[in-house]
């Protein structure tokens, strides 16, 4: 009998629910996963709102956080493998999240002219 994992038989991801303390995941199969947060740190360190954020990646083999750049796939999951991201590389993410954004103008500010307000013509009176 064999147990290695392989991505193409690991059932898909269906929805995907986070907490303060854990990563949830529903599968195909009916079978929910549940793992500790802890074990990403960069879900961990993101906001509840950037958490809920989420969308499934190659037919539900993979979770992809956007405002995160975090992807954990399923067969990872499946075989209870960590984050895999080295500690420097962690440590740069977190200090772009400390800095503040970038502005960005509104691209419509960007090409609106200051133009003086309408004014209606004075009324001439005809006499």
């Amino acid at each position: 009998m064999t147990s290695l994992v392989n991505e193409s038989t690991a059932p898909a991801a269906q929805d995907v629910k986070t907490s303060a303390k854990a990563l949830e995941v529903r599968l195909e199969d009916g079978r929910v996963l549940s793992v500790p947060l802890e074990w990403y740190p960069r879900l961990a360190h993101g906001t509840p709102a950037e958490r809920r954020r989420w969308h499934l990646i190659a037919g539900g083999t993979g979770i992809h956080w956007p405002d995160l750049d975090e992807d954990i796939s399923v067969a990872g999951l499946l075989a209870g493998l960590r984050s895999g991201e080295s500690a420097t590389s962690f440590r740069r993410w977190l200090e772009t999240r400390s800095q503040p954004p970038p502005k960005r103008l509104h691209p419509a500010a960007a090409v609106r002219e200051k133009r003086p307000m309408y004014k209606p013509a004075a009324k001439r009176r005809r006499g």
